[in-house]
């Protein structure tokens, strides 16, 4: 009979001291309601997280409705010169167009014209060759803005998450101290909390790095198109050469 009544009176106590444990607790375990009791680094850290996640999804829509567009207009110039007969009319299709494959065009007419027309001597076509690669690789650095932005997300993101994790279970480990108490209900919320931050960065990098992939690959095929637009028009000077020299061939004689 004592030690039941002794039992009873512990359990009593119990009760008692956890009682206001669990009357302090956060009721709201919601993401937003876990953002709103964390620390304010770990806050900041969050906040981070989702601007970097909003970076990555705006960069993916830009760069693709960019790409649509740039692939599009070096398809159609590329079918554009296969089927005009001189680099003279290619230039004229192409107008005021700012594209690439425009861009090649008109500077290499451009060597044409400065070299007077001397288009079957080898040092011409080291020239043409010259501006062609120089506006092959402008084109590819401006097509390429944006993409280092999200190999840094899905790089550096996981670690700024694991960052406020750490921060956060230091806090939760902080508050067993002053509450002298290891009651796992005190503690939960404040590493719920912190396992927060860690899915945030997740959710940012995950994301990014796919989208980094998908960009460089279709990035890629824009240049390889680029590089064939350059040996169309590379192919175009040699046939207007040998037109220029079978000409002067029939003149002499």
């Amino acid at each position: 009979m004592t030690s039941a009544v002794i039992v009873l009176l512990g359990l009593a106590t119990t009760s008692a001291v956890a009682a206001p444990d669990a009357a302090s607790l956060p009721r709201d375990l919601s993401p937003w309601g876990m953002f709103q009791n964390a620390d304010v680094v770990v806050k900041v850290v969050m906040v981070g997280l989702a601007a970097a996640s909003l970076a990555a999804w705006t960069v993916w829509l830009a760069k693709s409705i960019e790409l649509h567009r740039e692939l599009a207009l070096a398809r159609g110039r590329l079918r554009s010169l296969e089927s005009d007969n001189s680099l003279e009319q290619a230039e004229t299709d192409c107008g005021e167009a700012s594209d690439a494959v425009a861009e090649m065009i008109r500077t290499v007419g451009r060597e044409a014209r400065l070299s007077s027309g001397a288009v079957q001597s080898a040092e011409f076509k080291e020239r043409v060759l010259l501006r062609l690669e120089r506006v092959e690789a402008a084109a590819a650095r401006r097509i390429g803005i944006g993409t280092g932005l999200l190999a840094t997300i899905g790089a550096t993101a996981p670690f700024v998450g694991l960052f406020g994790t750490v921060w956060g279970i230091m806090n939760a480990f902080i508050g067993i101290s002053e509450a002298h108490t290891t009651n796992l209900a005190v503690v939960a919320p404040g590493i719920a909390e912190a396992l927060l931050a860690t899915a945030l960065g997740l959710v940012a990098a995950i994301p990014a790095v796919v989208i980094y992939n998908h960009l460089a690959r279709r990035i890629s095929g824009y240049r390889a198109l680029l590089g064939d637009a350059a040996a169309q028009i590379v192919l175009m000077l040699g046939r207007e050469g040998t037109r220029a020299t079978t000409r002067s061939v029939r003149a002499v004689r």
